[in-house]
């Protein structure tokens, strides 16, 4: 058990928590090989963490709500695929600071059968 967990254990503080998740966030980022991935990833850890502090991260019942709102507006047989991107399947390209998030989904769809079209052998 590392130091910042034993701690928690004694304290039970929500913030000490957050700590440890901070330290492992950042050691993720800290992974990245590509050195502007690298900047941006410990830049949003960071911010992220002085928000939750203030408490102003959502919960995940109203970042659930947030994600099918983004897809509502999307015709029926296209929101379930948006819902599945917004969840994370899929691949991720870009970023925030480059201008936007690209996410991106293939899905396998079956040709038709072609015996119901009237073709003849």
């Amino acid at each position: 058990m590392n130091i910042t967990l034993g701690i928690c254990a004694v304290v039970f503080s929500a913030s000490c928590l957050a700590q440890g998740s901070f330290q492992e966030e950042r050691a993720a980022c800290m992974k990245l090989t590509d050195a502007d991935e690298r900047k941006t990833c410990l830049r949003e850890t960071g911010a992220a963490r002085v928000e939750a502090r203030r408490g102003g991260l959502a919960d995940s019942a109203e970042y659930q709500k947030n994600l099918t709102a983004r897809c509502n507006y999307l015709p029926a047989g296209d929101r379930d695929d948006c819902e599945r991107r917004m969840r994370g399947e899929g691949t991720v390209t870009g970023s925030v600071e480059g201008g936007g998030i690209y996410r991106e989904l293939r899905t396998i769809v079956p040709v038709p059968d072609e015996a119901g079209s009237g073709a003849t052998k």
